[in-house]
C-alpha cells in the first residue's frame, strides 16, 4: 500500500472516531451524571467518572421523582406510552401494507392521484392538524385518552408508511401477481399468501420507523392528553421543569435515559434490519 493511501486512510478513520467521539458524549455525560452523588455532581467535573456508582437516581426517577405536583416518577408515564405506541405502531404498518399493496398491484383510475393525496400528508406540518383533530377527538369521545393518541398517531403515521411500502411493493414483479390470480388467489389470499411474507425488509424499516416516531413524540402528547393519559415525553418535561425542590441533575439525566432507553434497545436490536429494508427499497420510487 502507498504511503499516500495509508495517510488517507489514517485520516478517514480518524475523522469516523472524532464523529463518533462528538456524538457519544452526550450519552456518557448522560450515564455517567446518572450514577454520581449529587455532592459529587456539585464538585463541577462533568467528564469525570464516578467515585462511587449509585441508582438511587435511577429509582427516584421512575418511582418518586416530581412532576408537577405529583411525586410517583414516570413509571406512570412509562407504561401510558407503552400502550399508545404498541396499538399505533401495529395498526398504521398494516394500514400502511393495505393502502401500498393497492396503489402498487390493484390500481384503478385516479390511483395515482390518490397516492399523491396520501403522500402530501408526509410533509404537513402536524401543527395545523392540532385544531381539527382536537374537534374530531372531542366529537368521538376521545379527548385526553390513551385511545385518542392511539387515533391520532395512526392517522398522522399512515402517510408515511404507505410511502415505504408502495414503493417497496412497487419492485415486485406484476407478473406474480397475475400467475396468482390464473390460479385463482383472490385479493386477500395474494396479500396474505405472498405479498405479506415478502415484505420482512420493509416491515422491519416501518416499525423502527413508526417506534421512534411515536415514543419520540411530545407535541400530540402534550396536546391530546392530560393527567392519567400522559406519555413519557410530557411527563420527562414535567420533571425537568418542576422547580419544588433542589435541583437533581442525577435524576434529570436518569429519567432522560429511560424515557430514551426503548428506542435505543430498538436501534441496537434491530438496526442492521433498518438499514437492509432502506437498501432493499424502502425509499426509492
Amino acid at each position: 500500500m502507498a504511503n499516500s493511501d495509508r495517510v488517507w486512510r489514517f485520516a478517514l478513520y480518524g475523522a469516523l472516531l472524532f464523529a463518533a467521539a462528538y456524538y457519544l458524549l452526550p450519552l456518557y455525560v448522560m450515564v455517567t451524571t446518572s450514577v454520581k452523588s449529587v455532592d459529587e455532581i456539585r464538585l463541577g467535573n462533568l467528564l469525570s467518572l464516578p467515585t462511587a456508582i449509585t441508582f438511587d437516581a435511577w429509582s427516584k426517577a421512575w418511582s418518586s421523582a416530581c412532576t408537577g405536583v405529583s411525586c410517583n416518577g414516570l413509571s406512570a408515564y412509562f407504561w401510558n406510552s407503552v400502550q399508545m405506541v404498541i396499538p399505533a405502531v401495529a395498526i398504521s404498518t398494516m394500514l400502511g401494507a393495505i393502502n401500498g399493496y393497492v396503489l402498487s398491484k390493484w390500481r384503478f383510475r385516479g390511483s395515482e392521484v390518490v397516492f399523491a393525496m396520501i403522500l402530501f400528508g408526509v410533509f404537513m406540518p402536524f401543527q395545523v392538524l392540532l385544531l381539527p383533530m382536537a374537534q374530531t377527538l372531542g366529537s368521538v369521545g376521545l379527548a385526553n385518552t390513551t385511545a385518542g393518541l392511539v387515533f391520532v398517531h395512526v392517522v398522522c403515521g399512515t402517510a408515511s408508511t404507505t410511502l415505504f411500502f408502495r414503493n417497496y411493493y412497487v419492485g415486485i414483479p406484476d407478473e406474480l401477481i397475475k400467475a396468482a390470480r390464473l390460479d385463482g388467489a383472490g385479493f386477500w389470499r395474494i396479500f396474505w399468501r405472498i405479498i405479506l411474507p415478502m415484505s420482512t425488509p420493509i416491515i422491519m424499516v416501518t416499525l423502527i420507523w413508526q417506534f421512534t416516531q411515536i415514543w419520540n413524540d411530545f407535541l400530540f402528547g402534550v396536546v391530546f392528553a392530560s393527567g392519567d393519559a400522559q406519555p413519557i415525553t410530557v411527563g420527562l418535561n414535567n420533571l425537568a421543569n418542576t422547580s419544588t425542590s433542589v435541583k437533581e441533575y442525577n435524576v434529570d439525566m436518569a429519567a432522560a435515559l429511560i424515557a430514551a432507553l426503548p428506542t435505543i434497545v430498538v436501534y441496537v436490536f434491530a438496526g442492521k434490519y433498518f438499514v437492509r429494508g432502506l437498501t432493499a427499497g424502502a425509499v426509492k420510487g
